[in-house]
């Protein structure tokens, strides 16, 4: 049996990656007041049919279920997260500030940066209109990836407000109905044929060099931006940011300030993307709930991707992974007659937080070290003839000492320094 296309595997190591971004997206989130909060994998159908625009509708996994109802496996948590806060609002204090990190699902094209099944970081703001909100977000949003030790070299923020395209397609004589589909041409302008982009929105009655033209001149949109990015300045983060009216963000829902991240070098997919949605709210509570709302999305792949290419990156993945391996300490049992007296060891080292191991049955001792090195264990605890007394070794320097059980420990954690 052969894997599903766009699909993986997670075997030990590829877990243990996934746990270290894992382990910074919710530290990082948690030092900005961020809660974790999670929804059902599988949704109906309509839930997205309405909120999310065509285009995603096409990439759903749906199918009808045995209690005949249309559902589908959830391609992003916005609208979910919507309808959660909409049924409970008046049970939180405003804003609200959740995040997740669970797993999505949409039925496109296998390629780089682009999987099936991925995972995604989302964090929203919810009940709180002011820029003061949207740089608090950016922020977040920065502080996520130098987490991972990117660095402003490494990737920018590309600013960009979703009212003035609305605007300027109104302007220019596009229908209401017509305006998704419009800003969906305009989202991929950067990755379609010149001809094709012409063709397309000649179909709306708009020329491509007027809209080249719109976007070639920001300077009245990064006005509007521009107490977002004093913000972001009295942080200190203000050389990740720039303003870029390319950025349009395709799905329906959006409103004012919109966003996306790429990395410098341009080799890799959108690593995040978010932005406003003040109405999204109202809309799935016919009109009970108006609460503004904005969020982003941070996917696990193309992540993945960057850290390994960014060589302090990759190193402070490394360093990470280092310090987690599965074992800690390795109980060697030189003397089988100890057995009893090294699981007692065990035992202890174990509620004393040490992640410990040990050979299940009787193993030549050199073998047992290698074992300790295979499992990445520092130290190696040797139970012998010499009990009570126990031999530390640090298998790093490969300095040893002599203690008691009493004072194991202790010796451990004066090692561990």
């Amino acid at each position: 049996m052969q894997l599903l296309p766009g699909f993986r595997d997670f075997y030990p190591e590829d877990c243990a990656l996934r746990n270290y971004v894992f382990s910074v997206w919710r530290s990082v989130a948690a030092r900005y007041g961020f809660v974790e909060y999670d929804g059902p994998v599988l949704e109906p159908i309509e839930l997205y049919r309405k909120k999310s625009g065509g285009e995603l509708v096409g990439q759903l996994f749906d199918f009808v279920d045995k209690g005949e109802r249309h559902v589908s496996l959830r391609p992003e948590m916005t609208p979910t997260l919507a309808r959660m806060v909409a049924a409970r609002e008046r049970d939180y204090k405003k804003p609200l500030k959740w995040f997740c990190a669970p797993s999505f699902f949409r039925y496109e094209k296998q390629q780089r940066g682009r999987l099936r099944e991925f995972f995604q970081l989302n964090c929203d703001i919810l009940g709180d209109p002011s820029p003061a909100a949207d740089a608090e977000l950016l922020a977040l949003l920065i502080d996520l990836l130098r987490g991972f030790g990117l660095g402003p070299e490494d990737f920018v923020v590309r600013l960009s407000d979703r009212d003035a395209w609305l605007q300027f397609a109104q302007n220019k004589g596009v229908a209401v109905e017509k305006l998704g589909d419009f800003l969906a041409v305009v989202d991929k302008l950067e990755r379609t044929q010149e001809a094709d982009s012409r063709r397309k929105l000649g179909e709306f009655g708009v020329e491509l060099e007027a809209v080249r033209a719109f976007i070639a001149a920001p300077e009245a949109e990064a006005t509007k931006l521009q107490g977002i990015i004093a913000d972001l300045k009295a942080r200190g983060l203000d050389g990740y940011v720039t303003v870029d009216l390319t950025i349009v963000r395709g799905l329906a829902y959006y409103t004012g300030l919109v966003f996306e991240v790429f990395d410098r070098n341009g080799k890799e997919r959108a690593l995040a993307g978010g932005g406003r949605y003040d109405g999204l709210l109202e809309l799935m509570s016919d009109g009970k709930v108006k609460m503004p709302a904005l969020g982003f999305g941070m996917g696990d792949v193309v992540l993945a991707n960057l850290i390994h290419e960014v060589p302090a990156a990759k190193a402070k993945c490394e360093a990470w992974l280092a310090a987690n391996k599965a074992a800690e300490v390795y109980v060697v049992v030189a003397e089988e007659a100890q057995r009893h007296n090294a699981l007692s060891i065990v035992q202890t080292l174990r509620e004393e937080g040490w992640r410990t191991d040990f050979a299940f049955s009787a193993v030549k001792v050199g073998k047992q070290f290698q074992a300790a090195e295979a499992v990445g264990a520092r130290f190696a605890v040797v139970v012998g003839a010499e009990w009570p007394e126990i031999k530390v070794k640090s298998l790093a320097t490969r300095t040893e000492c002599v203690v008691t059980k009493e004072h194991l420990s202790q010796q451990l954690r004066t090692l561990d320094v």
